[in-house]
């Protein structure tokens, strides 16, 4: 991935110092949204769903959320970080790119902040966990990375490369977009009104559209920058393979479960995240209006 020398972003909050994540805590804003389980599982009862209609009429004229109070803004990171500096620039491309959907739509592009920390932080939706995985807390509008989960990716799940990197960010920018939308504040007011294996249904969507939102993202940052290199495409998309709920199944020992997963197979988040790739379209992104995903 082509990646040095280009902006980085301003909105990288550096909390790796810092002693620690505090007092396991409530939840105030929402649940937090991740890009699998990875580790362990993820934290329970995430805000999952959509209104079909809204990502495709949300860009022209839907009402964003209401906003969150931030936080005093942590430390940057060090200069010399060459790993935080990939991830400042990803986290840039990933703002140039909605910020130009969004105007074009007619809104308005809310820039998230992106914490790195270790170990556990404090989030708006409860304490952070490294294990987790990375994940986006709508609460604080605030993508959250333990930057070991890269060596996680590369070593044990077998996912290396610097685009696999960026597609991991890129798919939680997606879950804030959906923010921004207004999909999960209404899809909260659907949380214990389903049935379980519903709820997981629609959490398979919600991480789908992520999936195919990161893709969009891959499409526009190479038509404007041309960033890839040979070999990106097969990074990303063989994350998306090794973080499908059934390999993890598999690979934890078990059975696969189909009506367990929270994520989508191997071959959905892959599908997914190719259709964003090939077509660069929001619209394109409804994984709740097919019926075969």
């Amino acid at each position: 991935m082509k990646w040095e020398g280009n902006r980085q972003s301003d909105n990288v909050e550096d909390r790796r110092d810092d002693a620690g994540g505090g007092m396991g805590g409530g939840l105030l804003g929402g649940r937090s949204i991740g890009i699998g389980t990875i580790v362990v599982a993820l934290v329970g009862g995430w805000i999952f769903g959509i209104n079909p209609l809204t990502i495709l009429g949300a860009l022209s004229g839907a009402s964003p959320p209401a906003q969150v109070q931030q936080q005093a803004p942590g430390q940057r990171p060090p200069a010399d970080d060459r790993m935080a500096s990939f991830v400042s620039t990803v986290l840039a491309d990933t703002e140039d790119v909605w910020k130009d959907v969004f105007a074009k739509g007619g809104g308005t592009y809310q820039e998230p902040r992106l914490v790195l920390f270790r170990g556990a932080t404090q989030t708006a939706c409860g304490q952070g966990q490294a294990a987790m995985g990375p994940f986006y807390c709508p609460g604080d509008q605030k993508v959250y990375i333990d930057l070991g989960f890269y060596e996680t990716l590369k070593n044990r799940l077998g996912a290396p490369g610097d685009f696999a990197q960026a597609y991991v960010i890129a798919h939680e920018v997606g879950h804030h977009v959906q923010n921004l939308l207004g999909i999960s504040s209404q899809m909260e007011q659907m949380r214990g009104r389903v049935s379980e294996v519903a709820y997981n249904q629609l959490s398979v969507k919600l991480e789908l559209q992520a999936d195919c939102f990161a893709g969009v993202w891959a499409n526009k940052a190479q038509n404007a920058r041309q960033i890839l290199e040979q070999g990106d495409v097969e990074e990303a998309m063989n994350a998306a393979a090794k973080i499908g709920d059934d390999a993890l199944q598999r690979g934890g020992g078990g059975a696969v479960v189909p009506e367990s997963f929270t994520h989508g197979s191997s071959a959905q988040r892959q599908r997914w995240f190719n259709n964003g790739l090939n077509n660069g379209s929001v619209k394109a992104c409804d994984t709740f209006s097919v019926k075969n995903l």
